[in-house]
């Protein structure tokens, strides 16, 4: 993606401070790096800590590439926070819209050869054993929208780091951020589909079972059968994706 340079200095600003800052904080360990293609992908991601976008930021900046994600809109109107958000092109979100706004702004980014980055899931996962819940579309329109690769991606230990409940990071002991992606989530038999919601459900049912098999891995155990929604407060049975009901 051609970036601007002052686009591309206010990311190296940035990242002159939080990578040092997270190094301080925890070790990392990253696995699958061969799967980033070069221009033009989405990547869909667990979401454990809030402490995620930092380090899957880093990840992402580290092979080359200007993250942006897509971030509740209210974190745009903090002082200082939300000006800083706007200047690295970070893509609000307003959930009481719809959200079709940010799909735009994020259709644009990837048209220009960018990386964004999503929580499927739209928020920390509130499944009991942390494991990745049912998803929103969101992730799965803009993919097949675009004709995009999706990258998932999940991430472990960094929740150790910073627990969904704390104010602050925990130093000690020294925690790992660990992270693996994984190979594109097979999409290409939905992309000629009308985007019904069965085809959105498929599709984003498929994106997060390819995230759950990269955190089996990296949590050495397998995922529990079905997914959690948060709307019933309960795992439910899923068809893990493979096709068009």
């Amino acid at each position: 993606m051609t970036e601007s340079t002052g686009l591309r200095a206010g990311y190296l600003a940035a990242a002159s401070l939080v990578r040092p800052a997270l190094n301080a904080i925890m070790s990392k360990e990253w696995q699958g790096g061969h799967h980033i293609p070069e221009s033009g992908f989405i990547v869909c991601a667990n979401h454990i800590s809030n402490l995620d976008p930092l380090a899957l930021g880093h990840m992402v900046y580290s092979q080359g590439h200007l993250p942006h994600f897509l971030a509740k809109s209210e974190l745009f109107q903090l002082p200082v926070v939300g000006g800083i958000l706007t200047r690295m092109r970070q893509i609000p979100v307003d959930r009481a819209r719809g959200g079709n706004e940010s799909l735009v702004a994020a259709d644009r980014v990837l048209a220009e050869g960018g990386a964004i980055i999503i929580y499927p899931e739209g928020t920390l996962t509130a499944d009991p054993d942390l494991w990745p819940m049912k998803a929103k579309t969101g992730a799965a329109r803009l993919a097949l929208k675009t004709g995009v690769p999706v990258i998932p991606v999940a991430q472990w230990g960094i929740h150790e780091v910073l627990p969904k409940t704390a104010k602050a990071p925990r130093l000690r002991p020294r925690g790992t951020g660990r992270i693996r992606i994984g190979a594109p989530v097979p999409l290409e038999d939905l992309r000629e589909s009308t985007l019904t919601r069965s085809v959105l459900e498929t599709a984003s049912e498929r994106i997060m079972t390819a995230i759950t098999g990269e955190l089996e891995v990296l949590r050495g155990e397998d995922a529990p059968e079905g997914r959690w929604n948060p709307r019933t407060g309960q795992r439910e049975a899923d068809h893990r994706g493979q096709g068009i009901s």
